[in-house]
């Protein structure tokens, strides 16, 4: 275990210094797909995603996915240290993407390395790993690309930052853009229809509605006005205002039936989703595998946060080193204790 600990910690220095921002994750893919092959593991790839499949692949026994993403969004300007310059003081290694999701993508790679090192005359199912790209943006050429050309997935563990607890559902996502129209006219005239009074109703809506369902572990769905632009002057009746309007949905709505109930409750705006594929997933508790966190001691929750998960179509839940909240912050930062922790808490659910 120590020498996969050192060669984790090790890779997830390498990828600090690599910057790997959503779409533009090549020289990071490159990194990985090197050391694979230096470790025997026999890596694939399709643009910027890597992945292995273990050599006694058997398409008769079940397969597990073990997945994290490469890329990280772009440092924010109060980051008081180099974004890209490893440092370690005390038990934290201080970089971009060292928390989300650096952790669980090196040390589900250490992971299966060890799986696929060790005699599988035991185990029961086959290991997949897969490094994908462009999840902080939900891009096409991310796991959405890679997922059809691996063989098929039967549940995954998604690396991301959980404190090691299995998020067993996550909110999805579906971002709306509202319409409402006018007729421009002099604003020191009784002329004109605004645009702003009529949406106001819709706005009003929007604000107060309250969804029936309530997601034993995610909580209510949430909607949120985000963005309103109107008007050009003062003293022009707009004819035209545009809002954007977040919606975080549960495992209990599906984002086409979310849509349909607000458009059809719409008194004069019109609504346009920009995409319905960011769906609330989730994994039920009677799952072998959430069954083995829970006999770990291990304590299931809803996480408000969007992952890969949501382009999966099979079974999968969050497991990984670190802290959501360290994610996308200043000085993002994981602990050596966190990573080596995590090693040791997939060994013993896997095995």
């Amino acid at each position: 275990m120590t020498k996969y600990f050192d060669d984790a910690v090790a890779l997830l220095k390498e990828l600090i210094a690599t910057p790997r921002v959503s779409r533009n994750e090549t020289a990071a893919a490159d990194l990985m797909e090197r050391h694979m092959k230096e470790w025997g593991l026999n890596p694939q790839r399709e643009m910027n995603n890597v992945w292995a499949v273990c050599p006694d692949y058997d398409d008769s026994r079940p397969s597990l996915l073990l997945n994290a993403h490469l890329d990280t969004v772009k440092p924010v300007a109060s980051w008081t240290r180099q974004p890209h310059e490893p440092a370690v003081e005390g038990d934290r290694l201080y970089g971009l993407g060292a928390n989300d999701c650096g952790g669980g993508l090196v040390t589900l790679l250490m992971t299966y390395r060890r799986l696929v090192n060790a005699s599988s005359s035991s185990r029961a199912y086959n290991i997949i790993y897969l490094a994908s790209a462009e999840e902080e943006v939900s891009g096409a050429n991310g796991v959405a690309r890679a997922l059809p050309l691996l063989p098929p997935v039967s549940v995954a563990i998604v690396g991301e930052p959980t404190g090691l607890q299995p998020a067993i559902a996550e909110k999805g996502l579906m971002v709306i853009d509202g319409y409402a129209d006018g007729v421009s006219g002099h604003a020191a005239r009784n002329e004109g229809v605004n645009a702003i009074y009529e949406a106001l109703d819709d706005l009003l809506f929007l604000r107060d509605y309250r969804f029936e369902r309530v997601s034993p572990l995610l909580g209510p769905m949430k909607m949120t006005v985000t963005v309103v632009e109107s008007g050009t002057q003062h003293n022009v009746v707009p004819d035209r205002l545009h809002f954007v309007l977040d919606v975080r949905t549960t495992e209990l709505y599906s984002n086409e039936e979310v849509f349909a109930f607000l458009q059809s409750k719409m008194k004069k705006c019109r609504l346009e989703a920009r995409s319905f594929r960011l769906h609330s997933s989730s994994i039920t508790t009677e799952h072998p595998l959430v069954q083995r966190c829970l006999a770990m001691g291990l304590t299931p929750f809803g996480s408000p946060t969007l992952s890969d998960q949501c382009l999966m179509s099979f079974p999968s839940l969050k497991l990984g080193p670190g802290e959501s909240a360290r994610s996308h912050s200043a000085d993002e930062f994981i602990c050596l204790s966190e990573l080596e922790r995590a090693m040791d808490v997939y060994e013993k659910l896997l095995d």
